[in-house]
């Protein structure tokens, strides 16, 4: 079928039709199922900067303590494309009910977790369970949601998956630094047990439609394969000096190679782990990638500002976070009106572009920045960036989804957020790399240029500072402004990525009216 039909015309959906919920019970179901979604982004980054403080209480390196953000990563790109499969096989709301309790029981675990290995298995399992809650819960949403309201499914969806990423920081700098790491885990425990037993309650009128799915070993094999031998090195890659590496050539060569199987086995397979049919549909592959660029720039960007923030800047972890967590002030008051304008009929193509031109604009601006930038000189362009953020998040998800028809619907969520989720690893892996580069490479350049460096030496001592102050001083200013370059070439880099994404939405049909993700409900 043509991809340029915005409305899905099969009848059949994962489950059967459920009748959409009203007042207080839609508001309550709408909480619930978008917390789950929040819970598994807000676990992406929540620990990333705990991890000195767990190195440290269960006696690793803080080079090993990065494997708690890696198993987590790699078991959850792994299960987020199987969520096709996993709906035909056992029925949407069973997976979904199935993991969002799952995802509470595993926390508690990681949180008791005494030693470092036992942390790494709670990480894993923790991953799979959370994988196919990202699309499951868009999905959970469009089905509770009455037809005329269905944006509103996903725009309270794009706001949980833009909050969570920003939030993780603030929330596991606080905790961490306040009541112990265990507490990152433990905090999702009561909420995911609430939501839990509020969706179980509430989507009781959702019935599971099940078709036979065999299970496709080999496909199934060749995916965890790929999947977790490009995850491990990207993420281990920037440690071990990349290419220059032994492990990472070889993990690099085990990727490829099992990725090419993957694909031909996956399109030859007569019952495939995952459908890569999926992308015959245009409007589908053109949104899922514009999604997978945009996404990965914006991930660059949330990582590398509080990076710089901290490293440069001064700033602790929580205020870096802060930097960074006013982004969803404008992001939340903006969701409404753009949701509603995109169910009037406005061409979501223009409304992407418009978002990811808005963000690359911003990143030029962020290139005048300077060490002696304020606080509140920093936070404009982030504060801004949240409505650019909500007019890029919503329409392409919704986009991805309207593009295919209801029976393949989770099969494309799954492997729209499989694509994101990759991305967003790829981006950070990227970017830190580059940043730590050109940092290098500027300080290099600055000290070779400093030709009067020994007459501030002397004019330093001359002021009463010991000769070693005078140039640690001074090392510690080429350093810092060595740092700023850098970070101002990045954000050189992720403008350019933003602006690219922008340009690249148009290649998708023209949509024949507005976003229709319902499946026919």
């Amino acid at each position: 079928m043509s991809s340029a039909a915005i409305t899905p015309s099969a009848a059949a959906r994962a489950p059967a039709e459920p009748k959409p919920l009203t007042g207080l019970a839609l508001l309550f179901a709408a909480l619930a199922i978008g917390m789950s979604n929040f819970l598994v982004v807000l676990d992406t980054t929540i620990a990333n900067v705990s991890v000195p403080t767990i190195a440290g209480a269960l006696g690793v390196s803080a080079t090993q303590g990065t494997w708690v953000i890696t198993a987590y990563a790699v078991a959850e790109a792994i299960t987020v494309p199987l969520t096709g499969w996993l709906t035909k096989r056992f029925g949407a709301k069973r997976v979904f009910l199935t993991c969002y309790f799952a995802f509470g029981i595993l926390s508690l675990l990681c949180g008791l977790a005494f030693s470092f290995g036992q942390l790494i298995a709670g990480r894993v399992l923790l991953g799979l369970a959370g994988g196919p809650i990202m699309p499951l819960s868009l999905m959970m949403l469009i089905y509770v949601f009455p037809k005329d309201k269905a944006m509103l499914a996903n725009v309270l969806w794009a706001m949980t998956t833009i909050i969570g990423p920003i939030a993780g920081p603030i929330l596991g700098g606080i905790i961490s630094d306040t009541v112990g790491w265990q507490w990152i885990f433990f905090i999702k425990v009561p909420i995911a047990a609430i939501g839990g037993v509020m969706c179980l309650v509430l989507l009781r009128g959702v019935k599971d439609r099940l078709e036979h799915a065999t299970i496709d070993y080999v496909g199934l094999g060749l995916l965890v394969l790929w999947v977790a031998s490009f995850q491990i090195m990207i993420d281990e890659g920037r440690n071990l000096d990349w290419f220059a590496s032994h492990e990472v050539r070889l993990l690099a060569v085990l990727s490829a190679i099992s990725f090419a199987a993957f694909v031909i086995w996956e399109l030859t397979a007569k019952n495939p782990i995952v459908d890569l049919k999926i992308f015959r549909h245009r409007g589908f592959t053109v949104s899922a990638l514009t999604y997978s660029f945009g996404f990965a720039a914006f991930f660059a960007s949330v990582v590398i500002l509080p990076l710089w923030l901290q490293q440069n800047m001064g700033y602790t972890a929580t205020w870096a976070g802060y930097a960074t967590g006013v982004m969803g002030i404008l992001a939340m008051l903006c969701a409404p009106a753009i949701g509603k304008s995109l169910e009037k009929g406005l061409d979501p193509r223009l409304v992407v572009f418009i978002g990811l031109m808005g963000l690359g604009m911003l990143h030029v601006w962020r290139m005048g920045f300077s060490p002696e930038v304020t606080f509140v000189q920093m936070m404009w362009p982030t504060v801004l960036s949240g409505i650019f953020m909500v007019m890029f998040f919503i329409p392409v998800s919704g986009l991805a989804l309207a593009s295919v028809p209801a029976d393949e619907m989770a099969n494309a969520a799954g492997v729209s957020n499989f694509m994101r989720t990759l991305a967003g690893a790829i981006a950070v892996a990227i970017v830190q790399t580059a940043w730590n580069n050109a940092q290098r490479v500027n300080q290099t350049e600055l000290a070779g240029a400093m030709t009067n460096g020994e007459h501030v030496v002397r004019e330093m001592t001359a002021s009463g500072m010991s000769h070693e102050a005078a140039v640690f001083s001074l090392s510690r200013i080429v350093e810092g402004q060595s740092l700023t370059l850098a970070t101002l070439n990045v954000f050189a880099g992720i403008a350019i990525l933003f602006m690219l994404s922008a340009c690249f939405i148009w290649l998708a049909p023209k949509p024949k009216g507005p976003i229709d993700t319902t499946g026919g409900h």
